[in-house]
């Protein structure tokens, strides 16, 4: 067991001995024996460690009566992901540096020690502020769907975008760097995760997220807990599921194909509704789309060129340097030799597009 875990004999007795991993049986001889659950704990146990959790961290979570095999592992791949992402980031501010020292630019201290502070990961939510803001069009869509809601939690708020001014809010959001960026006379704000609401039972009359679900590790979990503590739930996200919209949207299928690997995984569509018990809409993106989301710029293409507008966008991280660069690279010739507008002159005619934008309402 040792072996094929990759740990030493002495931790896998430390584990026994303080009864985060123990095994069920022993053998005549005394030898320890590992069954398939003892096994599949361990695996937990392991990958938790390896994620940096320290032991007590790890033996809540391992113990958790309400979190089975199945959402352990939703859990460590969203914790996983995250760890992949702040990697590259990473990765792209020493890049950013190489480069600057290659020219003989010698960066500051506050710059050097920003490459590994915690401040990095959260950079792409410091640029949310230029580009991300409500599409009133979308909100009308949302705050009606919240029907006659008098409180109402917002998940995932970020900096506050779509919350209705008319009703009693709640934020929920797990980055510091977004909650300090709420505006004044913002709705009061919680640290915690959509997994883990910190709320009982039917709290609230309406529980909302928008644009938020694909950043945490196990959606199907958070929209459970979103119908637990309200009555009525509405999500402001995508189908992931459908390939459809994908190559409708030029830039996933012309520039940016890395683009259907983040995605492979995700929850269907029908995962999605189901774990609310609801329903799914159609929503059309407007071509003069105010919110700077991923799809937002779909007949605008000149601005997915512009450095503060991709920022604001996790994808543009989660694909990395290489990808944006090419992806960013191959657009600006192909707006410059007109090859953009000849294979996507049908566009300039629609006022909106179906990009797989979806409304969850339960």
């Amino acid at each position: 067991m040792a072996e094929l875990a990759g740990v030493s004999v002495r931790t896998l007795h430390h584990y026994d001995e303080i009864g985060l991993a123990r095994p069920s049986a022993r053998t005549p001889a005394g030898y320890r024996a590992y069954s398939a659950g003892d096994v599949e704990r361990l695996r937990e146990v392991l990958a938790y460690r390896r994620l940096g959790f320290g032991l007590r961290e790890i033996a809540d979570l391992v113990d958790d009566a309400s979190t089975d095999a199945v959402a352990h592992l939703h859990r460590l791949r969203g914790l996983l992901l995250e760890q992949r992402d702040r990697a590259a980031v990473t990765v792209a501010a020493i890049d950013k540096e190489l480069e600057a020292r290659a020219m003989g630019i010698w960066t500051t201290a506050e710059e050097q020690l920003r490459v590994f502070g915690a401040q990095l990961y959260e950079s792409i939510g410091s640029a949310y502020p230029a580009t991300r803001r409500t599409e009133p069009r979308i909100a009308a869509r949302i705050w009606d769907a919240l029907g006659d809601a008098g409180t109402v939690l917002n998940v995932g708020a970020g900096t506050g975008s779509y919350e209705p001014t008319d009703r009693d809010v709640t934020a929920v959001e797990p980055s510091a760097v977004m909650r300090a960026q709420r505006p004044p006379g913002a709705a009061p704000c919680v640290a915690a995760s959509a997994e883990s609401l910190p709320f009982a039972d039917q709290s609230f009359d309406a529980a909302m997220a928008v644009s938020t679900l694909h950043h945490w590790p196990d959606p199907v979990a958070g929209l459970r807990e979103m119908r637990r503590v309200a009555r009525r739930v509405v999500v402001f996200t995508y189908d992931a599921s459908s390939t459809g919209w994908r190559q409708r949207f030029w830039l996933t299928r012309d520039y940016l194909p890395e683009f259907a690997g983040l995605m492979s995984d995700w929850p269907s569509l029908s995962d999605l509704t189901h774990a609310i018990g609801g329903r799914a809409e159609p929503v059309l993106i407007p071509w003069d789309c105010a919110d700077g989301f991923f799809e937002a710029h779909w007949r605008r293409p000149e601005a997915y060129l512009d450095e503060e507008v991709r920022r604001a966008v996790s994808v543009w991280t989660r694909v990395g340097p290489e990808a944006e660069q090419r992806a960013v690279d191959g657009l600006r010739d192909d707006l410059a030799t007109g090859r953009w507008t000849e294979r996507n002159r049908d566009l300039v005619a629609l006022d909106a597009a179906e990009l797989g934008l979806r409304l969850l309402v339960a």
